[in-house]
């Protein structure tokens, strides 16, 4: 990732695009150059190099100073965000992220997908981004940076790239590179006893990383607020009563702390680590914050049946995440009465059961017209906009809305009485006009409109929600728009 477009971004007269730029530090009493835009790469600027040489490459090149600090910050910042996309991230500095994609992949599409989302993603940041997956965290650093990223089916891609991509020091590429050592074909091609006399161990860990041969473990972060449980067994496990109990205990533990706290959570990430280095992750998403142990533990236990626990379980570890406050509930009958948190739960356990995409919850919208003020969204999420509570509406909205024939006292009067569906209504009671205007922005066709809404009950006591259409220089027209319960 390019992480100094921001510096670019703030300086007094930011870059053009095709114009050389670079941010430097002072290393000692020389200043080099930390990072380079595709201008200055093209024009033989490198990383590394002394600013003074990059200068009299092109006298031209903008300089800025680099700011660790602050782009320590935003990787971590930009960590926390891929989080969405697996339990287990970290940050590879000084710009660069790891994503344990293992068991998640399947979630977005698959393994091509997922890639394509995250890029996108860091994109929608001002970022530019490369991404690769492969088996080992070595060979997708390799060809994310040497490679042509993407998804890197055979580790065997990785021999035509040159030594740089594993991650060995400068000067130990130098060195292999005098001996006419180019590329990770040569190197794989020497005997494995004499690299590490000649050259240190560091070589030989870094090959067999990329390769396979050697596990490479990522220190996942912990963002602000999150709350983590974490469990080793003695010996392994694998039967599911057995991670049945150590989920039941995780939980316990864990919605401990969040009590303690006054806190509850959306999110719930539970890894399962293999003895043969592989991991089992589980996600969970709640539809409102909680910090029930035993919902939890019982949405987690059902997924199970998607477990491989392989040879054993030798840790488990349990992350509550978009941590909210949540004040002490009275734990009584509440008078028989549904709140709040149960609806969660029941949302909770049907998207655990049918997958979240095949639950939703209406969502207000920023519009003045009641048929564009709703959309189906995830019950996952918290809601963007609140429809007011003074401006009561219909529990049913007709789509579209159909004629009515009005009779009023007056064209501006509400409806004395109004015939739908081949039935004749007598009004008791009318409250409006609530106007409402076309929205010329979004269709040429609304400019001008009109609408007046009257909320009207019946003789019989139905309740309904007509509106009055008027467009200069037309008669209005009336409409049934919605039913009251």
């Amino acid at each position: 990732m390019d992480l100094r477009r921001r510096a670019q971004s703030r300086a007094s007269s930011p870059a053009a695009p095709d114009k050389p730029f670079v941010t430097a530090a002072t290393d000692g009493r020389a200043r080099t150059v930390v990072a380079v835009n595709a201008a200055a790469a093209a024009r033989g600027i490198v990383r590394g190099m002394a600013l003074a040489r990059a200068r009299v490459i092109d006298p031209a090149v903008e300089v800025e100073p680099a700011r660790p600090k602050a782009e320590a910050r935003t990787l971590f910042r930009l960590t926390v965000q891929m989080l969405r996309y697996s339990p287990l991230v970290a940050p590879s500095p000084p710009d660069g992220l790891w994503i344990d994609a293992t068991g998640a992949a399947h979630l977005f599409g698959g393994a091509a997908a997922m890639v394509d989302k995250i890029v996108r993603r860091l994109q929608g940041e001002g970022l530019t981004a490369r991404a690769a997956m492969a088996v080992t965290p070595g060979a997708a650093w390799a060809w994310a940076r040497y490679g042509s990223g993407g998804v890197l089916e055979d580790t065997a891609a990785l021999n035509a790239l040159p030594l740089a991509a594993l991650r060995l020091p400068g000067e130990t590429v130098q060195a292999l590179r005098r001996l006419g050592l180019k590329r990770i074909a040569d190197l794989k091609g020497l005997p494995r006893a004499t690299i590490p006399q000649r050259f240190g161990p560091d070589v030989l860990l870094r090959l067999d990383q990329a390769l396979g041969g050697a596990f490479e473990p990522i220190d996942p972060i912990l963002p602000p607020r999150a709350r983590r449980q974490r469990l080793a067994f003695a010996e392994p496990i694998a039967t599911p009563e057995d991670l049945a109990r150590t989920i039941l205990r995780l939980t316990t533990d864990l919605c401990d702390d969040l009590d303690r706290a006054q806190d509850g959570a959306r999110q719930f990430d539970l890894v399962f680590a293999r003895i043969d280095g592989g991991i089992e992750p589980i996600r969970l998403r709640c539809a409102h914050p909680t910090r029930d142990a035993g919902h939890i533990a019982k949405l987690l236990t059902a997924k199970l049946e998607n477990v491989d626990p392989g040879f054993g379980i030798e840790a488990a570890t349990l992350t509550a995440l978009k941590i909210a406050p949540l004040a002490p509930r009275q734990i009584d009958t509440n008078g028989g009465t549904v709140t709040e948190s149960d609806f969660g739960a029941l949302v909770d356990r049907l998207a655990s059961r049918v997958g979240v995409r095949n639950v939703f919850r209406l969502a207000g919208v920023a519009s003045e017209l009641p048929e564009r003020a709703a959309v189906a969204a995830s019950p996952m999420r918290s809601p963007q906009n609140q429809w007011p509570a003074h401006w009561p509406r219909p529990a049913r909205l007709l789509s579209p809305p159909e004629p009515v024939y009005v009779i009023a006292l007056l064209p501006d009067y509400p409806p004395a009485t109004f015939r739908w569906r081949d039935r004749s209504h007598s009004v008791r009671i009318a409250d409006g006009p609530e106007r409402m205007f076309g929205e010329w922005w979004r269709d040429a066709r609304e400019v001008g409109e009109q609408r007046d809404y009257f909320r009207v009950e019946t003789e019989k006591g139905e309740r309904y929600w007509l509106f009055r259409t008027s467009r200069p220089g037309a008669n209005a027209v009336w409409f049934m728009h919605g039913v009251f319960a």
